[in-house]
């Protein structure tokens, strides 16, 4: 049981924190203010972000993708630097901070910023980000991870830095409740799969980051069961949830599996499936494929987050695809596209980045992948 363990961003949760960013940004920087699609002027979240930098100077660069790809964010790296910025303020969901995570860390490089997610680049400075959260998902608003996209060779990659810790986050649970269905359901099942990926691997004695992502997972079944009825602590719970499943906490010194994102990247990547539905469709297969591998998980996993001690594995993976179809996902691959040659391509995309022997015990390999792809076609 060892491991080293630091979040260094400031978290200023619940209604009405928005308006703190004047304190939390100094008066004397230049802000790039990063957004998706523009959601955020029709909520009311630029109108509060605008105020709050009302003394401030700032520019803004939106239009980040849900997906965000390299190619946008390089064009709001040239603006960054036009404008002699020096602080990101990241207004979005994971996709949009993640993509600020991109243009922070590369601002300085004078190479090309996909050199990031190929490993070839380690930044030795960067830009600071601020973010305010309006969509619950990723926990990317206090970790150091962020997933990329190039469109060019439709690949779907992540890195780390320890430059990407947001210095804060606002998280204002009203600001939710403008999301749709589908992103909400995005959201519950994207918090439940990050909870699985650091918890359905093996029996390891670490009982706080069990019980810990049992929590979570209880909760975000108890949320995805009062989908329907949401109130203003359904919506406070999901954004805190999402924060705990990947703010490094329930991951700390245990075996970890990650495979159904591995493999999930690569269908966001290839297909622009959300990312969401990606894991939604190849968890439970993945699980069944490995069902003896993790068998002694899947029993604990029933009895305690599903609360009845007689499931056997099979029901447990069960009880998780009833889960992603209660909240109206289509749990087949071929619903999404209609190319053919799925599996190959899938199976080079992560050999190439170097994903030929991975899961928590390296067992999953090109033979156990397409195996999952048959499932899940």
């Amino acid at each position: 049981m060892q491991f080293r363990y630091q979040n260094p961003t400031l978290i200023e949760f619940g209604q009405g924190k928005i308006a703190q960013i004047k304190d939390l940004i100094d008066k004397s920087r230049k802000v790039l203010v990063v957004y998706g699609g523009g959601s955020i002027k029709k909520n009311g979240v630029y109108e509060q972000v605008s105020e709050a930098l009302s003394s401030h100077s700032w520019f803004e660069f939106g239009g980040v993708e849900s997906n965000p790809t390299k190619e946008t964010l390089d064009k709001a790296i040239a603006l960054g630097r036009e404008k002699g910025v020096d602080y990101i303020l990241a207004v979005g969901g994971g996709s949009v901070i993640d993509g600020s995570k991109y243009i922070a860390n590369a601002f300085y490089y004078d190479g090309d910023g996909w050199d990031l997610l190929e490993g070839k680049y380690t930044p030795k400075k960067a830009l600071e980000i601020g973010v305010v959260l309006t969509l619950a998902a990723t926990g990317s608003e206090s970790n150091t991870g962020s997933v990329i996209t190039k469109n060019e060779t439709k690949e779907k990659r992540f890195f780390h830095s320890s430059f990407s810790y947001p210095k804060f986050a606002i998280m204002d649970p009203d600001v939710l409740k403008s999301l749709s269905d589908r992103q909400l359901a995005n959201g519950l099942i994207d918090s439940f799969v990050h909870t699985c990926e650091q918890y359905l691997t093996y029996k390891h004695g670490l009982l706080a980051q069990d019980y810990y992502s049992e929590g979570i997972l209880r909760a975000l079944v108890e949320l995805a069961s009062t989908f329907e009825k949401r109130d203003d602590k359904w919506y406070a719970n999901l954004m805190w949830l999402a924060n705990q499943a990947l703010n490094g906490l329930i991951g700390l010194g245990v075996p970890q599996d990650w495979a159904t994102h591995y493999i999930g990247h690569e269908l966001s990547g290839l297909y622009g499936i959300d990312h969401a539905r990606t894991l939604a469709i190849i968890q439970p297969n993945l699980l069944r494929v490995l069902k003896e591998q993790k068998n002694e998980k899947l029993l604990q996993m029933g009895e305690n987050v599903f609360k009845d001690k007689n499931l056997d594995a099979e029901s447990v993976i069960d009880k998780i695809e009833e889960l992603y179809k209660f909240l109206g996902v289509d749990l087949k691959i071929s619903s999404y596209t209609k190319d053919k040659d799925i599996k190959p391509k899938v199976i080079e995309l992560l050999a190439k980045h170097g994903f030929s022997h991975f899961g928590e015990k390296g067992t999953i390999d090109a033979l156990v992948v397409e195996q999952i792809l048959d499932r899940s076609i």
